[in-house]
């Protein structure tokens, strides 16, 4: 197995005078997307298991549910916590030690006898399984600028199928083996990630990381929000989309459980797998934005989005309704994230983990206003107003981008303009001003 960073290619930059740089070759960003989705598979793992787990431990239904707002609640402290050290520490170090830690979190949890063990280990996964963020940003700063979209597409590709695929994963290990083996062999896969990437990825990033105290560094992820108008604005394009991704996901089941269907819960997993070829296709998204065309496929992307809405409204006449919905959604969801991200690393590389990081709040936020609207709204009135629901935050989205697409700057529009010419650096973060 090559080492520290020998399977990255070496090659010349279309830039005037920069010389030679490392940039990932296909087989290592394919290695940052296996590791992204398996990292971020652990938060959604126990939604399938969340009955059984109880049983086992003789907790009661409202303790249980507390599994599922404990993960998130620690994913959410872990993306402002943990993924801005990104910027200032080797991110080759902290990505392993994160994985690493994250195996010990896993064992807690496959190994608890009581609740409270079983709640703090499952706490602890999602603040770890943040890592994710931070390979995202390593990833994107391998990446020259004229292809960082390709890479952030195909790394996020990993992203979103690790959430789609998770509870179908979880299901079926649980039915061979018990919930405790879906942790065990979590842990385990985690294990032989962390190995792998200490073998594979770069000692230093290109770019030397920042000095700013921790303290300064958690402050100045505020700071770029406010500095940021398109930063503002793509974090709110993030929590509308996934408010919609959500709403469709944490309510499916229940419909499909109903007449006409009666599916069985390894059949609505399954669900996933039509979800992850629509997420797939969108990382063509990368490549577009790495041609200047981000306003153009962030409106068309939303506004498949929308429509994504009608078919799945006809869900319980017709199965293709169903599959050709959650196809469309998938892909939508997926081309404006890779967009957002793609986007926002490119207006201060040197604060990319930050920028990631801050952004993914957005994501947190939406997910879960999607979820708890979702399935209220769906014991209230059913799946119609989960329709309606899901349309208006994808509506939302698409008047935002209307009122806004010629009013905040493109950074992937003038790479691809300068592409060919003379070098145009990305504009630096001022650290001063944090002083």
């Amino acid at each position: 197995m090559p080492g520290h960073g020998e399977a990255l290619t070496r090659r010349t930059e279309p830039r005037g005078g920069e010389g030679l740089a490392l940039v990932p070759s296909r087989g290592v960003v394919m290695l940052f997307a296996v590791a992204c989705g398996a990292a971020v598979a652990n938060v959604y793992f126990s939604q399938p298991l969340l009955v059984t787990m109880g049983h086992d431990l003789a907790m009661s239904p409202a303790l249980v549910g507390s599994v599922v707002t404990l993960t998130h609640v620690g994913y959410g402290l872990g993306l402002f916590l943990l993924v801005p050290l990104g910027d200032t520490a080797d991110r080759r170090r902290l990505i392993v030690a994160q994985l690493l830690l994250l195996v010990l979190a896993l064992a807690v949890v496959a190994t608890a006898r009581t609740a409270a063990i079983l709640l703090a280990g499952i706490a602890a996964t999602g603040l770890l399984a943040v890592v994710t963020q931070t390979l995202v940003a390593f990833a994107a700063s391998l990446a020259p600028p004229a292809e960082r979209g390709r890479v952030v597409g195909l790394v996020t590709s990993g992203v979103v199928v690790g959430i789609l695929l998770a509870r179908t994963a979880s299901g079926l290990v649980a039915d061979l083996a018990g919930w405790r083996c879906v942790y065990l062999a979590s842990a385990s896969l985690t294990a032989l990630l962390a190995l792998v990437m200490y073998r594979v990825l770069p000692r230093h990033s290109s770019a030397p990381p920042t000095t700013l105290p921790y303290g300064r560094l958690l402050r100045s992820t505020v700071t770029l929000f406010a500095q940021e108008r398109l930063l503002r604005l793509r974090g709110l394009l993030g929590l509308l989309i996934f408010a919609a991704f959500s709403t469709l996901w944490s309510s499916i089941a229940l419909p499909l459980s109903e007449a006409p269907y009666f599916w069985s819960h390894s059949a609505i997993g399954a669900l996933g797998l039509a979800g992850a070829a629509g997420a797939l296709a969108a990382s063509a998204a990368g490549r577009l934005n790495d041609r200047g065309l981000s306003r153009q496929t962030t409106g068309i992307a939303l506004a498949l989005l929308a429509v994504s809405w009608l078919p799945l409204a006809f869900i319980r006449n017709s199965l293709w309704a169903l599959l050709v919905g959650v196809i469309l959604l998938d892909l939508a969801v997926q081309a404006v994230h890779v967009t957002n991200q793609t986007l926002i690393y490119g207006l201060h590389p040197d604060a990319g983990s930050r920028l990631i990081g801050g952004y993914m709040v957005f994501y947190s936020i939406g997910s879960g206003t999607g979820a708890i609207t979702a399935t209220s709204l769906y014991a209230a009135a059913g799946w119609g107003a989960v329709c309606a629901l899901g349309a208006a935050f994808s509506c939302l989205g698409l008047l935002l981008w209307a009122f806004t697409r010629h009013s905040t700057p493109d950074p992937a529009a003038e790479v691809a303009s300068h592409s060919s010419g003379a070098s145009t650096g990305s504009p630096t973060y001022d650290h001063a001003s944090e002083s």
